[in-house]
This record gives C-alpha cells, sequence and structure tokens, in this order.
C-alpha cells in the first residue's frame, strides 16, 4: 500500500509539474514595476476556455496530491 501511494504522488508531482509550466501566462509584461504592467497585476478577470480548465485540472490534481501526501505521512507514522 505505501509504494503504491508513493509511486501514485511521484506520478502525481511530474503531472502537476506539467500543468504548471503548461498554464498560460497571466501578464504579457516581463517588467511587473513598469507604468504599463502594474494595472494588469491587480485585475481580476474570469479565466475561460483552456485557462479555466488549466485552473481547475491544477486544482485537481494538488487536491489528490495533498490527500496521498498525508496518507503517506499517517502510514509512515505507524
Amino acid at each position: 500500500m505505501y509504494n503504491l501511494l508513493l509511486t501514485l504522488l511521484l506520478v502525481l508531482s511530474a503531472l502537476l509539474v506539467i500543468a504548471i509550466f503548461m498554464q498560460p501566462q497571466k501578464n504579457p509584461s516581463s517588467n511587473v514595476f513598469d507604468s504599463s504592467g502594474s494595472e494588469a497585476l491587480f485585475e481580476r478577470t474570469k479565466a475561460r476556455g483552456f485557462e479555466a480548465f488549466m485552473q481547475r485540472f491544477t486544482g485537481i490534481l494538488i487536491f489528490f496530491w495533498l490527500a496521498i501526501a498525508l496518507a503517506l505521512a499517517v502510514l509512515s507514522s505507524r
């Protein structure tokens, strides 16, 4: 059981890295202290399409990663 959960945690870790890197860049300005990029820093826009899917998918992966990590911590303490 422990080895299975550890393997799942490693696979989820790799998927999380890929999912985070696939998310679109929110601010096209490379300098957040630039006057043109400062307005976009505090804007709240609703994610749509691919961006919304990636946010939900990443959130679900993080939930499962945390649940498996907690289960591994409980199992290793026994």
